[in-house]
């Protein structure tokens, strides 16, 4: 079983941070204050939290922890990627008073970027309503362990690793629910967190983290980020500059060759996406990062990683645009250079998957554009195969591609493009 998992670089990639975490999971509150109808305000408990600009929403409690903590804010200067998985310690604040609590709450129908800390002051605590208590079921109880000892004889190895699989997947959810950072400042931005990264622990107990926007050394103190840029002298990123057009660079930097840098992008990417779990293997990789350039150096805008050798023809393992600079057609570049890159290379490529949802609607974006455009262009008939050759897309993505826009008809055991000068005019229209 363990060897077949390691066979998964997801695999690898969870045990490799369940090793090296040393976080413990989130602790969950107890009973602290009474709220209406004596429904105390812990983890699982629902009630209406009031947002920012007034408005209500349905949210659930995750996690409490002390309003003011008791945390030491000592300052341990910049430090090199990943020695923890981070997340500040959380005291016990089961026995204090409910406004002396701060509540972590996730926004039901709402995506995870949305949790926050809150105060008392923003909960609606009259709306609460209790965690539902779990049903005893024997009859359930009877069918699992049937399950279980009909598991253990006859499963097939696929199926124990997939158990596996599953099982660190729910282990990793768990631990990181809860936001160990809350704001970083980087270069000339504010931005707030969206996810758990596995930042050493030392450095998640203040409310914002100090990030030097060159190296991307991460500090605990403007006052240590104020002397690092005085020492730092990386005014881009480390490895070779591949492509300029005007202000825009890009620089491929190898993860075996500049480790650190790499480790400390993956760090600080984590905070903006779900589901990735690459922070320290960065050797099989090459990351293309995306810079704006002005007379202070290159600010980094977004990038994305590869393997340098994919088995599945993957030409892209992780792309991010950081909040500040999204909207602006960044996400369409890096993607298009991810296919140009696999043109030089003469192959069709693909993304790794699962995509998140912002990778999603990129992605579509791009495709629908480029495939619709291919089509105009066509002098006579096309293939999927021969737009695959042409674009550099893989064929189940020209097929999914295709379908989705009402494109594609199957007949006779072959994918038929069916549609006119005007049809494809119409879609690209739309999307102008």
């Amino acid at each position: 079983r363990f060897d077949q998992l390691l066979e998964s670089r997801r695999g690898r990639a969870l045990l490799a941070w369940r090793c090296t975490s040393r976080l413990a999971p989130a602790a969950m509150a107890g009973r602290g204050g009474a709220a209406a109808e004596d429904v105390p305000l812990e983890a699982g408990t629902r009630l209406m939290v009031r947002w920012t600009d007034n408005s209500v929403h349905l949210a659930s409690i995750v996690d409490t922890r002390p309003l003011k903590s008791t945390d030491d804010d000592g300052d341990a200067g910049a430090a090199g990627a990943g020695a923890g998985a981070g997340g500040g310690k959380a005291d016990d604040a089961s026995e204090l008073p409910p406004n002396e609590r701060k509540y972590y709450v996730h926004y039901v129908d709402h995506n995870r970027r949305m949790d926050e800390w809150v105060t008392f002051d923003r909960l609606l605590p009259e709306t609460a309503t209790a965690k539902p208590k779990p049903v005893e079921d024997d009859t359930k109880d009877r069918r699992r362990a049937r399950q279980k000892r009909k598991a253990s004889y006859g499963a097939s190895e696929k199926e124990t690793v997939d158990s596996s699989m599953a099982a660190l997947e729910k282990e990793h959810e768990e631990i990181t629910k809860v936001k160990n950072i809350q704001t970083i400042e980087i270069g000339r931005y504010e931005v707030d967190a969206w996810y758990f990264s596995p930042y050493p622990e030392e450095y998640c107990a203040g409310e914002k983290l100090y990030i030097c926007e060159f190296c991307l050394k991460y500090m605990k103190k403007r006052k240590t980020l104020d002397r690092h840029k005085r020492k730092c002298d990386l005014r881009h990123p480390p490895g070779d500059e591949i492509y300029r057009d005007g202000h825009i660079s890009v620089f491929e930097v190898d993860g075996k060759k500049n480790k650190i840098y790499c480790q400390n992008l993956c760090l600080l990417a984590k905070l903006f996406l779900d589901h990735k779990t690459l922070y320290y293997d960065v050797d099989p990789f090459l990351f293309y990062v995306l810079t704006e350039v002005d007379d202070r150096g290159c600010h980094i805008v977004g990038y994305f990683s590869k393997e340098k050798s994919s088995p599945e023809d993957y030409n892209l393992a992780c792309i991010l645009t950081f909040p500040p600079f999204q909207r602006k057609g960044y996400g369409k570049f890096l993607i298009s250079l991810s296919y140009e890159l696999s043109k030089l290379e003469r192959r069709v490529g693909s993304p790794e998957k699962p995509l998140s949802d912002l990778g999603k609607l990129s992605y579509r974006s791009y495709w629908t554009f480029v495939l619709l455009e291919t089509l105009r262009q066509s002098q006579g008939a096309l293939s999927v195969r021969d737009i695959s050759q042409l674009t550099a897309i893989k064929t189940e993505d020209i097929i999914s591609t295709l379908q989705a826009l009402n494109l594609l008809k199957y007949w006779k055991g072959q994918h038929i493009i069916s549609v006119s000068q005007k049809l494809i005019d119409a879609h690209l229209a739309t999307k102008s």
